[in-house]
């Protein structure tokens, strides 16, 4: 069920607004986001990192002097909704471009509807392995989980640490977790030289892993590469360690969030996993990851340690639909609608972009070119063990 378009007061709060109140006109940006189904844990602090931005926007005058006014539809982590929620936008509400979905499920769905009826969409977190070839409208300002796996086994390779032997455990009813445990995984660690076991399948909805966790123990491995969303790679996580696993536990982008250094507790240490974010990285990046934290903890969450990367592509999205659309020259008059979508389109050919994910980031076709932080759990803290830079754009 489609969820009230929330003006930016409400979603925002007093706090964060600084500029005058919307009028009619305005500049309509459709935001399809994840705030409640199995996604929420991970989705939902991404409303807060859009928020910021459209707030800081808005304080600064707006876009072309127009302020922005998110339409907001909230999925429930359901691909089929994600779909009603574009044509909704896109058809209805006359939103000129759309910021999300979040999961690359439910932009595998919904980007067929953008590009059908003609809509610029950049998904939060999307990040499936050849998820926009070929696509017109849709672009990603997220990394492949490919390279950035890749980058991982590199820096794994690079520290000598103990690599030979490797096993794969992946929630089969998530479609990121499970092309990246069929389809991932396997064949990129096979060309990193580790010999790699047979995937073995969990379900989400049935969780129950004690079976192959022994199946795994007696193997011991060097490795056990983990696909899986943070609250199933906690339960794997744990699970493998209350069997006496003793192994490193590795995994991409799919479950790197700053939080899981206490949803692991204990069993995550020395965990690797790979991230497109570091708030190291720059002052304005340590500067979103502070904003951040204080306006989750406003709205209650204060389980947070840092910002995601799905956060700083969620901010920084808004802040790229900015510099084209005032590129484009928008003006948000209805009469000229589709015209303004081309000409946002056309504008995000050869852009370069800076923001709190990295500076003059390009894209190669519709993908961002993003750094890579391989990440790890030491002494029970959320630590850089080492980076990779932006590959370069043709």
């Amino acid at each position: 069920m489609r969820k009230p378009a929330l003006s930016l007061l409400a979603a925002v709060g007093i706090s964060l607004l600084a500029g005058p109140a919307f009028s009619a006109d305005t500049i309509k940006i459709g935001n399809i986001v994840a705030a409640s189904g199995y996604l929420k844990g991970a989705a939902e602090p991404s409303l807060a990192a859009f928020d910021i931005a459209v707030a800081e926007i808005n304080a600064a005058g707006g876009i072309n002097g127009k302020q922005i006014e998110l339409i907001r539809f909230d999925t429930g982590s359901d691909p089929k909704q994600a779909s009603v929620a574009a044509r909704q936008m896109i058809e209805d509400d006359k939103v000129i471009a759309i910021l999300g979905p979040f999961s690359s499920g439910e932009t595998r769905i919904a980007m067929t509807t953008a590009e059908r009826l003609g809509a610029l969409m950049i998904p939060t977190a999307a990040s499936a392995p050849g998820l926009v070839d070929g696509a017109k409208w849709t672009w990603r300002l997220t990394e492949d989980e490919t390279k950035q796996f890749s980058r991982l086994l590199s820096a794994i390779k690079a520290a000598g640490l103990p690599s030979a032997t490797a096993d794969i455990v992946y929630v089969s009813d998530d479609v990121v977790a499970n092309t990246a445990g069929t389809k991932l995984y396997g064949p990129l660690m096979e060309k990193a030289g580790i010999k790699v076991g047979e995937p073995i399948p969990v379900q989400q909805k049935s969780f129950d892993m004690a079976a192959q966790a022994a199946q795994i123990v007696s193997a011991k491995p060097d490795l056990v590469a983990v696909a899986a969303l943070p609250d199933a790679a906690s339960k794997i996580i744990k699970e493998l360690r209350r069997q006496g696993y003793q192994g490193r536990i590795i995994g991409s982008q799919i479950f790197s969030d700053p939080y899981v250094v206490d949803l692991f507790g204990p069993e995550g240490e020395g965990a690797l996993m790979v991230a497109g974010f570091w708030k190291g990285s720059s002052a304005k990046s340590a500067a979103f990851d502070a904003n951040l934290l204080a306006e989750l903890a406003k709205r209650g969450n204060t389980h947070k340690k840092g910002a995601h990367h799905s956060d700083a592509q969620a901010y920084d999205g808004v802040y790229l639909l900015k510099q084209v659309m005032e590129a484009a020259g928008v003006t948000g008059d209805p009469a000229k609608l589709q015209a303004e979508r081309e000409a946002i389109l056309a504008k995000m050919e050869g852009v370069s972009f800076s923001g709190v994910v990295g500076d003059n980031v390009c894209f190669a076709g519709h993908d961002a070119e993003l750094p890579g932080y391989s990440i790890e759990i030491k002494n029970g803290q959320w630590t850089k063990f080492a980076e990779a830079p932006a590959d370069k754009c043709n």
